[in-house]
C-alpha cells in the first residue's frame, strides 16, 4: 500500500477524533467509534427477555388491528383469529439499529399500553401479559441485504448487509400469540452462542 494512502486513512481517523498522532511517539486510539453500537441477539429465552439496550428509543411507525401475518416462519402453533400489527424502529445514540414488525394476538392487546409499545421488546411484551403462558418459542437468523424501505429506515445503503431475526411464540393452548421480525443493521449485530 502506498504511504500516501496510509496517510489519508490516518488523517480521516484523526479528523473523526478516533486517533491521536504524536511526532516521535506514534499513533494512539483515542476512543471507540460511535457507530459500534453492538446489538446482541441471544439464543435462550432468558437472554431474549433481558435483551434490549437501556438507552434505546423505540418509535412506533405504524399500528393496525384486525390483520393476519403474510409469513409464518415456524410451524409451532395455530394462527389467532386476528392480530395487531405494529412496526417500530429502535435507535441508540440517534442511530437506528433495528426495525421490527410485530404481530400480537389481538385478544391480548387490551393489556398492552402505549408506553409498553415504546419501551419493551416484542418478547417482553408477551411475557409480561398476565395469563399468557409460553409453551414454545423459536428464533431464526438470516443474513441478507437491505431493500429500499429498510435502508431508508436504518439510514444505510441499499443492499447493505442486514441480519433478519424471525421469532415465533406459541402459548399452552397452541396459539401463535406473537410473530416478530427484526431487521438489524449488519454492522451492529452480534450473535453469541455457548457451545456445549
Amino acid at each position: 500500500m502506498a504511504r500516501a494512502t496510509i496517510r489519508q486513512a490516518l488523517d480521516s481517523l484523526e479528523n473523526e477524533q478516533l486517533i491521536e498522532r504524536y511526532r516521535a511517539k506514534g499513533t494512539f486510539v483515542r476512543k471507540r467509534s460511535a457507530t459500534q453500537l453492538w446489538c446482541e441477539v441471544p439464543t435462550t429465552w432468558a437472554g431474549l427477555l433481558l435483551m434490549g439496550r437501556d438507552d434505546a428509543i423505540i418509535e412506533v411507525i405504524s399500528d393496525e388491528r384486525g390483520v393476519q401475518p403474510a409469513y409464518i416462519p415456524h410451524e409451532i402453533g395455530d394462527l389467532a383469529p386476528s392480530y395487531r400489527h405494529v412496526r417500530r424502529r429502535h435507535s441508540s445514540q440517534a442511530t437506528p439499529f433495528v426495525v421490527t414488525e410485530i404481530y400480537i394476538d389481538e385478544r391480548s392487546c387490551g393489556r398492552i399500553s402505549k408506553n409498553d409499545l415504546q419501551t419493551k421488546t416484542a418478547l417482553r411484551l408477551i411475557s409480561d401479559i398476565a395469563g399468557v403462558k409460553v409453551a414454545d418459542a423459536r428464533q431464526t437468523l438470516t443474513i441478507s441485504t437491505a431493500d429500499v424501505e429498510t435502508a431508508e429506515r436504518l439510514d444505510i445503503a441499499v443492499n447493505a448487509p442486514v441480519a433478519i431475526v424471525h421469532r415465533s411464540v406459541a402459548d399452552r393452548a397452541g396459539c401463535l400469540v406473537l410473530l416478530a421480525t427484526g431487521t438489524y443493521r449488519g454492522d451492529m449485530v452480534r450473535m453469541d452462542i455457548k457451545l456445549k
